[in-house]
C-alpha cells in the first residue's frame, strides 16, 4: 500500500500526468478534426484520384511510432532539417520544436501525422455507409454540398466520432514512444516527461520494480475509469438521460 501512496504523491507523476493531458489537449481536436475534414472531402460527388488520395492519407498510420519519431525528431534539428535551411536562405528564423511550449507542439504533430489516417478510414466507412437518398432528398430541398455535410453527414457519423475520440484518448494517455524517441535530441525533456516514461526509468533505469509496478497500476486504472466514465457518459446522452 506504501507503494501505491507514494506513487500518488510523487511530484514526478502529477508533473508528468500534467503533460500528458496538455498534450491530449493539443492532439486530439487537431487529430480528429483533420480526420473528419479529409473523410468529408473524400465523400463530395466528382471526387477525382480518390483512390490514390485515401491511400496517401492513410500511409503515415503504417509507419512505425520509433520511425516517424526519429524522421520528425531530425526534421525538427535546426543543423540538419531541410525545413530550417530553406528558412535561414529566406531570411526567417525557424520555430524552436524542441524547448518550451513548441516541444508539445512537436510531439503533438507527429501523432497527429501518424494517426489521422486511421481515424479517417474509420470515418469515412461511416460516411460510405449512409444511404444516397439521404443526399438526394437534401439536395433536392435545395441544400448545398457545405449545408449537407453539417446537417446531415457529421451528425449520422456521430458514432464514429465517439470511437475514434475514445481511441484517441486511450493512445494520450499512454503516450511513450514519440517522447522517448525524441528525448536524446533535446536537454528540455526528462526521462518523467509523461507517466509511462517515469514507469520505464523506475523499472530499468533506478531499478526500482515496486515504484514501476504501482504507476503501471495506477496509471491503468486511470485509464479504465477515465474509459468507462466517458462510455457513460455517451450512452446517457444517446438514450436521452434514461
Amino acid at each position: 500500500m506504501s507503494n501505491y501512496t507514494s506513487a500518488l504523491t510523487d511530484p514526478e507523476l502529477l508533473a508528468g500526468s500534467g503533460r500528458t493531458l496538455l498534450y491530449g489537449a493539443l492532439l486530439v481536436p487537431a487529430m480528429l478534426g483533420a480526420a473528419l475534414l479529409f473523410a468529408l472531402l473524400l465523400d463530395t460527388p466528382r471526387l477525382r484520384l480518390g483512390a490514390f488520395s485515401r491511400l496517401a492519407i492513410f500511409l503515415p498510420y503504417a509507419v512505425p511510432g520509433i520511425v516517424a519519431s526519429l524522421l520528425w525528431g531530425f526534421l525538427y534539428l535546426p543543423t540538419v532539417s531541410p525545413g530550417y535551411f530553406l528558412l535561414e536562405k529566406a531570411g526567417i528564423g525557424g520555430p524552436d520544436l524542441l524547448h518550451g511550449n513548441g516541444l508539445f507542439v512537436a510531439l503533438a504533430n507527429i501523432a497527429v501525422w501518424g494517426g489521422t489516417g486511421f481515424n479517417m478510414i474509420v470515418i469515412y466507412t461511416s460516411l460510405r455507409a449512409i444511404p444516397a437518398e439521404l443526399y438526394e432528398a437534401a439536395r433536392l430541398d435545395g441544400a448545398s454540398e457545405l449545408q449537407i455535410a453539417l446537417r446531415v453527414k457529421i451528425p449520422m457519423v456521430a458514432p464514429s466520432l465517439v470511437l475514434t475520440f475514445f481511441f484517441s484518448m486511450i493512445a494520450t494517455l499512454q503516450v511513450f514512444s514519440e517522447p522517448m524517441t525524441l528525448k536524446p535530441l533535446t536537454n528540455s525533456m526528462s526521462s518523467t516527461w509523461s507517466p509511462l516514461m517515469k514507469v520505464y526509468r523506475d523499472a530499468f533505469v533506478v531499478g526500482d520494480i515496486h515504484s514501476a509496478a504501482a504507476t503501471s497500476t495506477i496509471v491503468a486504472v486511470a485509464t479504465l475509469v477515465l474509459s468507462f466514465g466517458f462510455l457513460t457518459l455517451v450512452s446517457k446522452r444517446s438514450t436521452g438521460g434514461n
